[in-house]
């Protein structure tokens, strides 16, 4: 599932690729990826418009057009979702719902295998303020203060704290995972019940793993991080060597080391 770094990769990719760009065409060749937003509304809102400088919130992309007072494409990526650039001409995936064809000879396409999100049109900057208005701060950009704030305030496991978009926007399964192991916290350990010192670390060990995430796209599956081990036939704890456990927390597997984890 795309999280924050994946989604500051496609970020990378819409600046890259289409920052500065007019649109020619707008294919939607699956509609089931539109949210709210016909596929003729889409074409007339979009064609002959310029990308402006694309931001993120947690995972959801928004892609102003032209001078950014007007209509913007905000995409929100699901559990399949991608956004990649290859030359208009290049055969479609089967799986490529919507392409943007770009006046440079490149084109922007929207994949996704199971349409779980997908796009929406923002007609105004104030809507695009309203489609993110449930989400809390983003977890790249929160500063250490409002994190310890928001550990002292929430009830619940502190995984499920981590991965509440509407608490601290960005965080899903695979990162969850990965910063409570870096920071030798069980993941349901009450969030209110974790001390300063214990959240100061945390904050830090967020920090870290986020900044190796973003430069590589994704949450890599390195084999000294917990992420690279979480999917092997009999799991190890790569700072440890004691077997590590899964189980299910707020609906989601989670994998843990219960030696370093307490």
């Amino acid at each position: 599932m795309p999280e924050l770094p994946d989604v500051e990769g496609f970020r990378g990719v819409l600046e890259r690729c289409g920052q500065g760009r007019r649109v020619r065409k707008v294919d939607v060749r699956d509609a089931g990826v539109l949210r709210d937003v016909t596929a003729e509304r889409l074409q007339v809102a979009v064609e002959g418009r310029s990308f402006a400088e694309p931001r993120r919130h947690g995972k959801f992309l928004v892609a102003p057009l032209d001078d950014g007072s007007g209509p913007a494409l905000v995409w929100h990526f699901g559990m399949t979702g991608a956004l990649l650039c290859a030359p208009a001409d290049e055969p479609p995936h089967d799986h490529d719902r919507v392409l943007l064809t770009l006046d440079d000879g490149n084109r922007l396409g929207y994949r996704d295998q199971r349409k779980l999100q997908g796009i929406r049109l923002a007609e105004t900057p104030d809507d695009v303020d309203a489609l993110l208005a449930d989400l809390g701060p983003d977890a790249l950009t929160i500063d250490r203060a409002g994190f310890l704030d928001l550990l002292a305030d929430r009830r619940g496991a502190v995984k499920s704290l981590l991965m509440d978009q509407s608490a601290l926007a960005g965080l899903g399964n695979l990162l969850s995972d990965e910063i409570l192991w870096r920071a030798r916290i069980a993941p349901d350990r009450p969030a209110r019940e974790i001390e300063e010192a214990e959240a100061r670390g945390l904050f830090t060990a967020m920090g870290r793993v986020l900044d190796t995430a973003v430069r590589d796209a994704r949450v890599p599956p390195r084999r000294n991080w917990l992420t690279g081990h979480r999917d092997d036939p009999e799991p190890e704890c790569p700072r440890c060597g004691n077997p590590l456990d899964s189980r299910r927390v707020s609906g989601r597997r989670t994998v843990w080391c219960p030696h370093c984890q307490r």
